[in-house]
């Protein structure tokens, strides 16, 4: 039994997720074997029991454990960033109880004093100047 398996090219895109032209170039570069027969090209792909549904296993096993793997970094770098954050809004919350708390705002609007002084003018007398105030004028 042949360890390769013999497929149109169209059958090996589908299989492979990928169109009939990338296929074309990887059989003009040479990095996939090929062969032509009734005018049509055929491509071998590795053979295994597993293939089902146009699905092929080996890149596809290798691509999804790939996936897999850059998920889980992915998950742990999260996680991480979670850990931070969480970790500076602990260090934000104790900072901010060591403030102490700002002298609140009256409700009600304070009136200013109308109480009288020497120097202030009544309203019956003129303001003076100082000259007047200092030579007694």
């Amino acid at each position: 039994m042949e360890d390769r398996q013999g497929y149109t090219l169209s059958e090996a895109a589908r299989i492979l997720s990928t169109s009939e032209g990338a296929l074309r170039q990887r059989i003009r570069r040479g990095t996939l074997e090929s062969y032509k027969e009734n005018d049509r090209v055929y491509v071998y792909l590795p053979h295994t029991d597993t293939v089902h549904d146009d699905m092929h296993t080996p890149e596809s096993q290798t691509l999804i454990s790939e996936i897999q793997a850059r998920v889980a970094l992915l998950e742990q770098e999260l996680e991480r960033a979670h850990e931070r954050d969480r970790e500076t809004r602990r260090l934000l919350a104790a900072a901010l109880e060591r403030i102490p708390p700002q002298l609140e705002a009256p409700s009600e609007p304070q009136e200013s004093p109308e109480t009288a002084t020497e120097d202030s003018p009544t309203p019956q007398e003129p303001r003076r100047g100082f000259w007047a105030r200092l030579f007694g004028g």
